[in-house]
């Protein structure tokens, strides 16, 4: 058994609605455990670093000014493939089509915005949750 280390992130929209317990209560109820949190105003410095893959796409920049709106909620979740169970979690990038009990599938829907507000981030591989949760905790 290998524990892996994940970064989660409550964007705006839900920091804006009061699911952060709701979050947190989902991956301690699915057995992780929360090791690192921190609520924060991110910059535009951090949020570049954190989706530089996707500078030059046509969503980067609503992504950064969405994400800079108001507060986000970091945290670090460890557990046995935290990374692949957070992720399922979730629920797939599109509220709309997100299974129920997920937490996109019973929390969000499409707002008909820019960028897609879909409560949540998970990293998507060991390589990202390293360089992502430096970003945000430091080394």
């Amino acid at each position: 058994m290998s524990t892996e280390k994940t970064l989660i992130l409550v964007k705006p929209d839900g920091v804006s609605r009061q699911l952060i317990g709701e979050v947190i209560a989902r991956v301690e109820n699915k057995g992780y455990v929360i090791t690192a949190l921190r609520m924060m105003q991110a910059d535009r410095a951090l949020l570049e670093r954190h989706y530089e893959e996707h500078k030059g796409k046509p969503f980067f920049e609503p992504l950064v000014e969405f994400m800079m709106s108001g507060p986000i909620v970091a945290m670090v979740a460890e557990g046995n493939r935290v990374i692949e169970g957070f992720r399922s979690l979730a629920g797939v990038t599109d509220p709309t089509v997100a299974a129920p009990g997920t937490i996109r599938g019973d929390l969000a829907r499409d707002q008909g915005t820019k960028v897609v507000q879909n409560i949540v981030h998970g990293s998507d591989s060991p390589e990202s949750a390293a360089r992502e949760i430096e970003i945000f905790f430091g080394k």
